[in-house]
């Protein structure tokens, strides 16, 4: 079926040359507030065209604005383009102040105006699609992301969470290291248990042994009653150890006999205690080169790493990074009550061409200062303190895409042809599984490796 447009406009030669401009779509009318809310409700259309001149007052631009109100009141998803007169801008930008999604002037183009709309109603299916997806999220609930990078990593750690096997999280600062943690603890028998977090590289070296281990009445100056460490705190749930590549090499001994035989003894304690906890690691460091140089014990990493997650950088996730905004949008518009809801063209261009050194905190950063500085209800990349790429930058994209596709496919014939056509084989040569070799073959349309010609 069509797509529905609802155009909310009195001049009847306008509407006749819209219905025969947008043959694409099915086009409703209204021609004034009450019928454009009419069928606004009867057609629930992704897409609005409003002239800000209609009746009773169509000289001045106040009834569609109210229109535009209502509309974005009862459907603040819909896409609004206002259509206005060749010197009416200052109430276009004032709707586009309100929420509309853009603003064309008269005369009407029929080129222009589909060109419009189509960018609205793409965009408007892609927030659908991520409303959907945020909604059913497979179970590691907390991490959100579509991208085939973040979701390899998901299934990864769902199939570790149900287990007590020590896990090393590796990425940059800023990918959501603690957050994976959490989600592996929540996701497992230890839940209803403490999840305890420290960060090794914030803490002194000469404090770090007592902060972990707790320490004996008398153990040191000012240790003035027996304190437990954040081991014992742990007891029972989840110890998670961040940036463990920062742990000065004398304290690895004590905390690799500590995972071997999961008993403690506390700073001037000559007691052992046993402690019940998994234990989960992460670092940004290149460990395996700190243990090449002899900065990080090899029996300790080995320890530590029996199953390793490597952490995409959000600049490798480009499918999440629209996703992940609008969801601090959302999180951030209600926590400081402020009034922006939605992002412009030129900030979502922005926000795909950032490289994003930071990763996700610097996202969230962005995000939580461009709510409170935005003017309207539209984030501009200036309220993101980003500059706007050109318009071509979409089409770069694309052009990107469509390389990768080619060297995938070129890729996957060479290793049908070196496995003399046994899709076993090929796969293995890929390193994929069997059904992921099926999906890319359906996906770049290869059906001629299934017949095996």
């Amino acid at each position: 079926m069509s797509d529905t447009i609802l155009v909310v406009d009195d001049d009847l030669g306008i509407q006749k040359q819209l219905k025969w401009s947008l043959t694409d779509f099915n086009v409703v009318f209204a021609d004034d507030r009450s019928s454009a809310i009419a069928q606004l409700r009867r057609f629930e259309p992704k897409v609005v065209t409003l002239d800000l001149g209609l009746p009773p007052d169509p000289a001045n631009a106040s009834e569609g604005l109210k229109t535009l109100e209502e509309i974005l009141a009862l459907a603040p998803n819909t896409k609004v383009i206002v259509v206005t007169g060749n010197n009416d801008k200052e109430n276009a930008l004032k709707a586009i102040d309100f929420g509309a999604y853009d603003f064309y002037q008269k005369p009407i183009d029929s080129d222009t105006i589909k060109l419009l709309i189509n960018r609205a109603l793409n965009l408007a299916k892609l927030e659908d699609e991520n409303r959907i997806l945020a909604k059913t999220r497979p179970a590691m609930g907390r991490i959100i992301g579509n991208s085939d990078a973040i979701q390899t990593v998901m299934r990864k750690a769902e199939k570790i969470a149900g287990t007590d096997i020590s896990t090393l999280l590796l990425g940059e600062s800023g990918t959501g290291k603690e957050v994976f943690a959490r989600t592996i603890h929540e996701h497992s028998p230890r839940k209803e248990q403490p999840f305890v977090a420290i960060n090794c590289a914030s803490i002194p070296e000469n404090l770090l042994e007592s902060e972990l281990f707790g320490y004996e009445k008398g153990a040191f100056t000012g240790a003035n009653k027996t304190t437990i460490g954040k081991i014992e705190t742990a007891q029972g749930g989840t110890l998670f150890l961040d940036e463990i590549g920062d742990m000065p090499i004398g304290l690895q001994a004590k905390m690799l006999r500590f995972l071997q035989e999961r008993v403690i003894e506390r700073v001037g304690g000559r007691n052992e205690i046993p402690v019940d906890i998994r234990v989960i690691c992460a670092t940004h460091r290149d460990i395996q080169a700190m243990v090449g140089e002899e900065t990080f014990r090899e029996d300790l990493f080995y320890r530590i790493g029996e199953i390793p997650i490597n952490i995409p950088p959000l600049r490798e996730r480009e499918q999440d990074i629209v996703l992940l905004a609008r969801t601090f949008l959302n999180q951030y518009r209600e926590e400081f009550n402020a009034k922006a809801k939605s992002f412009s063209d030129g900030a979502i261009r922005a926000l795909l061409a950032h490289r994003w050194p930071g990763n996700i905190r610097e996202l969230q950063n962005k995000l939580k200062s461009a709510v409170i500085m935005a003017e309207g209800t539209v984030i501009q990349a200036d309220d993101l303190g980003l500059l706007e790429p050109s318009e071509d930058f979409e089409s770069e994209i694309l052009n990107l895409r469509e390389v990768r596709e080619q060297a995938e496919s070129k890729a996957i014939r060479k290793a049908y042809q070196r496995a003399d056509k046994n899709m076993s084989k090929t796969a293995e040569l890929l390193g994929v599984t069997r059904p992921t070799l099926y999906s890319l073959i359906d996906k770049y349309h290869l059906e001629d490796l299934k017949t095996g010609v």
